[in-house]
C-alpha cells in the first residue's frame, strides 16, 4: 500500500520546484512527473536531497531534489565556497580549479560551478575542454589553489552524474573538512541563495601548458628507460571508451617512448551515451571487448582501457597460450606494487624508507611481498582519499626521515603511481604498465608470464567481487538489513576453513576468535565494512558501496605452489573454494 505520507511530503516538496525560482525546463519536468499516475518517478526523484557526502555527489541527471541538475550542483557548489571563505578568509585570494569529463551536462555543471564560485569572489581555473580527473587534483597543487571540483560520475551508467570535490592538497575531502562542507550545503535551503550570475574577470580557462607540466613530470617515474628503448615497438592497443582518457594517454605513452600505440576508433569518439558498451567500466569484460578483438586482428601485445574520467584502468594480456586474459585489479594491483619494489632495489634505490599502500578488500598476497622486500604496508579504507591521507601523513612524518612514496591502489582498478597527484591515475597507469611490458620483454617474459612467477615465489591467490544491485529506497532499506544480519549471525567457517578472526569497522573493533578477545582497530573513523578471516588465509570483506545502489562483497583464496606448472591445478582448486564461499554467503 502507497505510503500516503510520504507521497503528500513528495508533493509538496515538487510543488516548490514549479515557482519562478527555478527555469522553464525543470518546471516543466516536475509537472509531467506530478502529473503521472504511477508516482514511482516523483518519489524517486524527490524522497530525499541528493546528499552532499564525503565524496561529492552522485546521481541520476533530472529534475528534482535526488538528482543531479543545475540547482543540486549549485547548492553544492555555494556551499563549498562559503566554506572556503571562512577557511581561508586571512588569504588575499581563494582559488580553485574546476575540471569536467565526457558524461552528458558535464560541461554545463562545470560552467555553472565556474559562475558560483566567481560570483562569491573565488578566482577559478576552468579547464575549458574535458580532461582526466588526475589531472585536476595535479592543477590544484601545481597552481597552489585552496580547492578544486571535477565533474564526473566515474564509470557508473550514462544516466549518471557526479561532483567530486577536492582540498588544496590536491585529495579528496576528509575530516574534519568534510563534515564541514556537507553542514554549509545543508544550510543552503533556497535557491535564492546560490549566487548563479558570475564574475568573468575571475574565471581563467587553462591552456595545453598544464597538460604538458603533468606529462613531463610523469616521466621523471621511469624506472627502465632502456627496456623501454629496446621494446619501443611493442604493439599496444588502447581505448578510452568515449572517455577523457584519448586527450592525454595516447600522447603520454609516446613521450614515454612507446611508437606502437593502435586504437580502437570507434571507442575515440568522445560520447557521454557510451555507444559501443552497455556499461563504461573497465572493471567488466565487454568494456574491453572491442579493444581485445583489435588486439587479435593486429598481433597486439597488450591492451588497455581507462574509464570515463580516467583514473581507472584495465588490462589484457596475452597468456601462455598466446591467448588475451582480463586482468583484474587486484592482478594489476600487483604487477604495479611488484614491479615498483623489485626495479628499486635492482636499482639499489630502495633504502628501508619506503612504503606502499592498499585498500583493506585488496588481496593480502601484497603484504606478503612488502614485507619479504622490506617496504612497509599501510591498509586503508576504500576509496582514494585514504591513500592520499596516508600520504599526507608520511610527508609530515617527524621521527626521522619522510617515508618515501612508492605506490598505491585498490582492487576496483585504481592505482596511484606519483606523488604530485593524490586521486588514482590511470594516466601514469598506462604509462607504468606499458613500462613493466618492455621490463618484462628484457627479462625474457611476457606479463603474464611475470605473474604467475610472483605466484610462484609468494604464493597464490584468486579473488572475486560481486556486487549485488538494489536500487532506489527500498534497495537501501534492504542493503541495510543485510549488514545487520551479517552483524546478528556472523559467519563460522568460509568453504569449510574455521573464521578465526572477524574485523567490524562499524565499530572498530576486532574479534580473536581461537583466543577469545576482543581487539581495537586503528582506522581515522568508521566504516560500514565486516571482514571475516579463516586458517586456510580465506578472506571475505562486506560493504556496501558509498557510489552506487549496490552491496559489495570480496572472496579472496590463497595456496601454494611450487612452479608455473602447479598454477592451472591451483586456479581450478581455487575456483572451487570461491564458489562454495559465494553459496555460503546467500548471493
Amino acid at each position: 500500500m502507497e505510503d500516503s505520507v510520504l507521497l503528500k511530503q513528495v508533493k509538496d516538496k515538487a510543488n516548490v520546484w514549479l515557482t519562478d525560482d527555478y527555469d522553464v525546463r525543470t518546471r516543466t519536468k516536475v509537472q509531467e512527473l506530478l502529473d503521472k499516475e504511477d508516482t514511482t518517478d516523483l518519489i524517486e526523484a524527490f524522497y530525499k536531497d541528493l546528499e552532499f557526502g564525503t565524496g561529492g555527489l552522485r546521481g541520476i541527471m533530472g529534475a528534482g531534489s535526488n538528482r543531479m541538475n543545475r540547482y543540486t550542483v549549485g547548492a553544492a557548489t555555494q556551499g563549498l565556497a562559503n566554506y572556503l571563505k571562512k577557511e581561508f578568509a586571512g588569504l588575499p585570494e581563494i582559488k580553485v580549479v574546476v575540471g569536467y569529463d565526457c558524461r552528458n551536462n558535464s560541461r554545463q555543471f562545470a560552467e555553472i560551478a565556474a559562475d558560483i564560485f566567481s560570483a562569491n569572489g573565488i578566482h577559478v581555473y576552468l579547464f575549458p575542454e574535458l580532461r582526466p580527473t588526475p589531472e585536476i587534483s595535479y592543477a590544484i597543487r601545481k597552481l597552489k589553489c585552496q580547492s578544486g571540483i571535477v565533474i564526473t560520475a566515474s564509470h557508473n551508467p550514462k544516466e549518471y552524474n557526479g561532483y567530486k570535490a577536492y582540498w588544496n592538497d590536491g585529495a579528496q575531502v576528509i575530516a574534519p573538512h568534510d563534515k564541514n562542507i556537507i553542514a554549509e550545503v545543508n544550510k543552503i535551503s533556497s535557491v535564492k541563495e546560490i549566487k548563479f550570475k558570475s564574475n568573468p574577470a575571475l574565471i581563467q580557462l587553462l591552456d595545453e601548458k598544464i597538460d604538458n607540466s603533468f606529462i613531463q613530470d610523469l616521466l621523471t617515474l621511469s624506472l627502465s628507460k632502456e627496456a623501454i628503448a629496446r621494446h619501443k615497438d611493442i604493439k599496444i592497443v588502447y581505448t578510452p571508451i568515449h572517455g577523457t582518457g584519448i586527450t592525454l594517454i595516447p600522447k603520454a605513452l609516446k613521450a614515454l617512448g612507446f611508437e606502437n600505440i593502435i586504437h580502437v576508433p570507434e571507442q575515440d569518439v568522445i560520447s557521454g551515451d557510451f555507444p559501443t558498451v552497455k556499461s563504461p567500466n573497465p572493471e567488466e569484460a565487454a568494456a574491453l571487448k572491442m579493444a581485445v578483438e583489435k588486439a587479435i586482428e593486429t598481433g597486439a601485445d597488450l591492451v588497455m582501457a581507462s574509464d570515463p574520467d580516467a583514473d581507472r584502468i584495465g588490462a589484457a594480456v596475452r597468456n601462455d597460450q598466446g591467448e588475451f586474459v582480463l586482468l583484474n585489479g587486484n592482478q594489476t594491483l600487483l604487477i604495479f606494487l611488484y614491479y615498483m619494489m623489485i626495479r628499486r632495489k635492482e636499482l639499489g634505490l630502495l633504502t628501508g624508507n619506503e612504503y606502499i599502500v592498499k585498500t583493506i578488500v585488496s588481496t593480502e598476497l601484497i603484504k606478503t611481498v612488502a614485507k619479504k622486500n622490506g617496504v612497509k604496508m599501510f591498509d586503508v579504507y576504500t576509496g582514494f582519499k585514504w591513500i592520499a591521507d596516508i600520504m599526507y601523513q608520511n610527508e609530515r612524518y617527524q621521527n626521522g626521515t619522510p617515508r618515501i612514496y612508492i605506490g598505491g591502489g585498490e582492487e576496483s582498478y585504481g592505482f596511484l603511481a606519483e606523488s604530485f597527484v593524490r586521486d588514482k591515475d590511470s594516466v601514469s597507469a598506462c604509462m607504468l604498465l606499458a613500462e613493466i611490458a618492455a621490463w618484462a620483454a628484457d627479462n625474457g617474459k611476457t606479463v603474464y608470464e611475470m605473474l604467475q612467477d610472483i605466484y610462484v615465489e609468494y604464493g597464490f591467490s584468486k579473488e572475486l567481487g560481486i556486487s549485488v544491485v538494489k536500487q532506489g529506497k527500498s534497495g537501501a532499506e534492504e542493503i541495510e538489513a543485510m549488514m545487520k544480519n551479517f552483524r546478528k549471525n556472523p559467519m563460522t567457517e568460509l568453504a569449510g576453513s574455521k573464521v578465526i578472526f572477524i574485523k567490524d569497522f562499524a565499530k572498530l573493533t576486532g574479534k580473536d576468535l581461537i583466543e577469545n578477545e576482543s581487539v581495537s582497530l586503528n582506522m581515522p573513523t568508521t566504516s560500514n565494512v565486516l571482514q571475516y578471516f579463516a586458517e586456510d588465509g580465506t578472506k571475505v570483506s562486506i560493504r556496501p558501496s558509498g557510489t552506487e545502489p549496490k552491496i559489495k562483497f570480496y572472496i579472496e583464496v590463497r595456496s601454494q605452489v611450487a612452479s608455473r606448472a602447479e598454477l592451472a591445478e591451483a586456479e581450478k582448486a581455487a575456483a572451487a573454494k570461491v564458489e562454495e564461499v559465494r553459496k555460503s554467503l546467500g548471493i
